[in-house]
């Protein structure tokens, strides 16, 4: 006998197909957005050509996001490895290499530069945007290095200089610093480890 909270073969047949459905369209969105604003800069992204270009209507992408920065921001996530290693490889110094080539390693990819100067520009003139890229990708990249900071803080091999409270933005200000004012390559070669040297004396290769 078939549990009374169990919904009908047919029912539950349809609501999986709906989840495919949304999981194929919120796909497409992304990867529609992703490509326009690498194709054509943030200035020509629109939510029709986003739309347009993912087979979908306009209402449908509204009502997961409420505006084309918001996508934008999602897409980046999906498209690029975002999330930065926190496993423990058993010291400071291994930790903090793994976190600085996968940085700088998303900071070498044209389009991604591309995308994070046109978001960084947003945020700072769309209010309702704004807490949300502090949030989804700012606060994100410090907690991931706050979490090995703590952890070398418990091993006790964090060094004392820089102070431990700089780390953050020495590391996330260069990569920040090389996107938005300078004219010189975010990720040349050799500058993961440079940054690695300054942070960690007597690291080594």
């Amino acid at each position: 006998m078939t549990s009374s909270t169990q919904p009908p073969s047919g029912e539950a047949a349809f609501e999986r197909r709906g989840r495919r459905r949304s999981a194929s369209s919120k796909e497409a969105i992304l990867l529609s957005a992703y490509h326009l604003a690498a194709e054509g800069g943030f200035a020509a992204l629109t939510v029709e050509g986003i739309a347009r270009r993912a087979g979908v209507g306009k209402q449908t992408i509204y009502r997961w996001w409420p505006s084309r920065a918001h996508v934008l921001l999602d897409a980046l996530a999906h498209k690029a490895d975002l999330r930065l290693p926190t496993e423990d490889l058993g010291s400071w110094e291994k930790d903090l290499r793994a976190f600085l080539d996968a940085w700088f390693r998303l900071g070498s990819q044209p389009e991604v530069v591309l995308i994070l100067r046109a978001l960084m520009a947003q945020a700072q003139i769309d209010p309702d945007f704004a807490p949300v890229f502090r949030e989804e990708f700012l606060q994100r990249r410090r907690a991931a290095l706050g979490l090995l900071l703590e952890r070398a803080a418990r091993r006790g091999d964090l060094p004392t200089q820089p102070a431990p409270a700089l780390v953050p933005d020495l590391v996330l200000g260069v990569v920040w610093y090389r996107v938005l004012a300078a004219d010189d390559p975010v990720a040349p070669p050799g500058i993961a480890e440079d940054l690695l040297r300054a942070l960690v004396p007597g690291a080594t290769r």
